[in-house]
């Protein structure tokens, strides 16, 4: 079942699955795994080369040879455009580092941070994103291609001008499929950021109002 906000076509899924990424369990597979890079548009392609001398030292050394060689980006098997990739593996642009994450069952500020009182794990040698990083470190002023701050949501173009998004199932996510569901936590509502990001505050609030909408049918169909 498919839903439409102005221009864009929405997958049920989406409003009903839930999902909230796990680091402490997966240390950012999605980053490392699969065989091409992430989708990028020639706006990105050019943001990804006017930050690189900064998030450059950050990568490996292997990963900088790869894009002196070809650039920050290459051409998949289906003729899109993705971010270049190490040994047809991972993204040149990951990084590893020692994250401290909030324990699900600390208290947290008003603005989404743990606060200082708040229990922590240490995840050790997590895979990252290097401009997310430098972005987050105030750096740059840029965060990353918008397909990765959606996953798991693939966003696609279609011939009639449309735009679909997808939830994309993929097992190293079952973490954060579990973690979600614990959390009662759906897709849209995880993705709100990026989302309002790429769409905009008014398409996310109609967005919320249609998963209401869609959540009240149900109710009255069960009942």
């Amino acid at each position: 079942m498919i839903i439409q906000i102005d221009d864009v076509l929405v997958s049920m899924d989406i409003l009903t699955e839930n999902f909230c990424c796990d680091l402490s369990k997966c240390k950012g597979q999605c980053c490392v795994e699969g065989d091409a890079g992430a989708p990028i548009t020639l706006d990105e392609m050019g943001k990804l080369e006017e930050f690189y001398d900064v998030i450059k030292p950050d990568m490996s050394v292997e990963a900088q040879l790869v894009v002196a060689a070809q650039g920050v980006g290459d051409i998949d098997q289906d003729g899109d455009l993705v971010t270049s990739i190490v040994n047809g593996r991972d993204c040149v642009f990951t990084c590893y580092q020692d994250l401290k994450l909030a324990d699900d069952n600390s208290t947290a500020d008003s603005d989404g941070g743990s606060s200082t009182n708040a229990a922590c794990t240490i995840v050790e040698n997590c895979c990252t994103c290097a401009y997310e990083k430098a972005f987050r470190n105030g750096k740059i002023n840029w965060c990353k291609p918008i397909s990765c701050a959606l996953y798991p949501i693939r966003e696609s173009q279609l011939s009639n001008g449309l735009t679909a998004l997808v939830y994309h199932r993929w097992d190293v996510c079952k973490d954060a499929v579990k973690k979600g569901n614990a959390l009662q936590l759906p897709i849209y509502k995880f993705l709100k950021e990026p989302l309002i990001r790429r769409f905009g505050e008014e398409w996310y609030e109609a967005l919320c109002i249609a998963a209401k909408e869609l959540a009240e049918q149900q109710t009255k169909t069960k009942g």
